[in-house]
């Protein structure tokens, strides 16, 4: 595998860190833009945070995440050649985190501990959100007011749970990105 590219991370202890990046069809890693404006909206909250990297491809927004003070960060990938790369910037980095070599659907279904911040940018060639975003609702993956951040196509829709409401969102080229907030439902309503 050959790195062709090298992503930065943009903020906290990590701050200039370059990830190796590589050369593999469909990856698409998070523009500096879009983090640092993601980073910013979450500010409030990374601290001690524990977060997930779902459909992770460089880890970058796990990466970014711990460097800005997040306790825990998931890496889930199922690229083999991914996987290694990102094992490898973490060894680099000297970062402990944990990497999980699976099929995010395959391994949302396990159900698992909860999360306070979800990161969600599965491939743009699949059609993988809403079968994601259900499986995240629905397994306990998620806190009580957990975050999850979204990226999509610009013009595609994303179906919800509708526990999730709509924080804030951007767009940057052809990508649509949204952070939600879960607002769990009382069910005496």
């Amino acid at each position: 595998m050959s790195a062709t590219g090298r992503i930065r991370i943009i903020g906290g202890t990590l701050r200039n860190s370059r990830l190796e990046v590589p050369d593999l069809p469909g990856l698409r890693p998070t523009t500096d833009r879009v983090r640092e404006t993601l980073f910013n909206w979450l500010q409030p909250v990374i601290d001690g945070a524990r977060c997930l990297d779902l459909y992770a491809g460089t880890g970058a927004l796990g990466i970014e995440a711990l460097s800005r003070g997040a306790s825990v960060a998931t890496f889930v990938e199922r690229d083999v050649r991914l996987a290694s790369a990102l094992k490898a910037n973490l060894a680099r980095l000297k970062v402990q985190a944990a990497v999980v070599g699976d099929d995010a659907g395959r391994w949302l279904k396990a159900g698992g501990k909860p999360f306070d911040i979800v990161f969600m940018d599965p491939p743009f060639a699949g059609d993988l959100w809403d079968q994601a975003a259900a499986a995240l609702e629905g397994h306990g993956w998620l806190a009580p007011s957990a975050w999850i951040y979204v990226e999509a196509p610009r013009g595609s829709h994303v179906a919800v749970p509708e526990t999730w409401q709509v924080h804030r969102s951007g767009l940057a080229g052809e990508v649509a990105y949204t952070l939600y907030r879960r607002t769990p439902v009382d069910p005496l309503s």
